[in-house]
């Protein structure tokens, strides 16, 4: 029989299927995700040991005893072979057991909380070098990142210079959303009235993507944002470019960002109020709302009793405060549209209903407000 040629441009073309794809979590450019990239590997590897040649005897074994083969041994009571239980159960506990503690080291060494002890695999950190500090708030649907230490602010840009360890703290405005720059580092959760950690470095230099790989609603496939690795005179000019071209972050113009907004341009800010974030993390940057900070302290101090219900209304967080069953502004509107008016879910009165139940758009799911007699859940209704 005749062998057919295979057309040379036929073997390469399982590869067209990955042309597609960006493997930058495979190729990092900050110390943090080339480890995790190596931790990747190793992890493969290590399972490959046990999988390659299961494969390969299962070829094997289909090929030696085939009905046509007469000569393959034929053993039809053969039932137990202790060397081939020894072979079969050790080598994958020796595998699982050095992946347990590959994965209970790099547990640690990565925690995301743990400040970086390193530039790269040969630079050890230096003695005195301070991190740069970035807070990072995720909003619908757009990044505000925050320098605190150099009173800037931008909207769905960030910059860092190079070989400089990153502190960033990180929280959410309204709902749960997942930060992450593969080639910089691992993702880690933002959360509404919670504060998240991530310490990384960036090596190369470079524009990198960042984007949420959490779904946080309708605008999620726009909230992206370019990250730039930048050497130090370039991270300076672009930190002049950005006070000289920014306006004043004040609370107004906070509130008026923090309305729902998709594909939001990239726009700068002068930070001047420093407990901005704060009030942030803590739910209260609109007038007359309670910090939750404040409210932990009443109740370490036991509670306030029959006063507390009062703080109701303070503590009726609706972050969102529009109708989003209409569609979201352009970014480029949302600042110069006037402020609408928090949303109100309406009390259903149907007729086969005989009692009444409002929903409370609260930043965290099941935060219902306790009655200040009893403590069980009060439903508080809007006429």
């Amino acid at each position: 029989m005749k062998k057919i040629p295979l057309p040379s441009f036929l073997l390469l073309a399982p590869l067209l299927l990955l042309s597609g794809c960006n493997l930058v979590v495979m190729s990092p450019s900050g110390d943090i995700a080339m480890q995790q990239r190596n931790l990747i590997i190793f992890a493969t590897v290590l399972m490959l040991i046990i999988i390659v040649p299961v494969i390969l005897m299962v070829l094997f074994f289909a090929w030696r005893y085939r009905a046509s083969n007469t000569s393959a041994t034929y053993l039809p009571d053969w039932h137990h072979s202790t060397k081939i239980e020894l072979v079969v159960w050790s080598a994958p506990i020796a595998i699982i057991i050095v992946l347990a503690s590959a994965t209970w080291i790099y547990t640690h060494k990565l925690d995301p909380y743990r400040p970086i002890d390193r530039i790269d695999a040969q630079t050890p950190l230096p003695a005195g070098v301070k991190p740069l500090e970035v807070d990072v708030v995720a909003m619908d649907w757009k990044w505000l990142f925050i320098y605190p230490e150099l009173g800037v602010a931008t909207v769905n840009e960030l910059a860092a210079p190079l070989n400089v360890p990153i502190d960033f703290k990180i929280t959410s405005q309204s709902v749960m959303n997942s930060f992450f720059i593969p080639a910089l580092a691992g993702q880690i959760y933002a959360m509404p009235g919670m504060q998240t950690e991530l310490h990384a470095v960036i090596n190369k230099p470079g524009v990198f993507e960042g984007f949420s790989a959490n779904y946080s609603g309708a605008g999620f496939s726009h909230m992206r944002f370019k990250f730039h690795g930048l050497s130090a005179d370039d991270f300076k000019n672009w930190v002049a470019k950005v006070k000289n071209d920014g306006i004043a972050l004040n609370r107004d113009t906070y509130l008026k960002l923090a309305k729902p907004s998709e594909s939001d341009p990239v726009r700068y800010f002068a930070y001047t109020d420093k407990a901005l974030f704060n009030d942030i993390l803590n739910l209260c940057v609109e007038p007359g709302k309670m910090c939750m900070s404040q409210m932990m302290h009443i109740d370490s101090m036991g509670g306030a009793g029959k006063d507390s219900e009062g703080n109701v209304k303070k503590l009726q967080y609706d972050n969102r405060g529009v109708d989003l069953s209409v569609s979201p502004p352009n970014g480029n509107d949302s600042l110069s549209q006037a402020d609408t008016k928090p949303s109100k879910m309406v009390a259903s009165n149907k007729a086969d209903d005989t009692t009444q139940h409002t929903h409370m758009n609260h930043s965290m799911p099941g935060m219902n407000m306790p009655d200040s007699d009893n403590g069980a859940a009060k439903t508080v209704q809007t006429n």
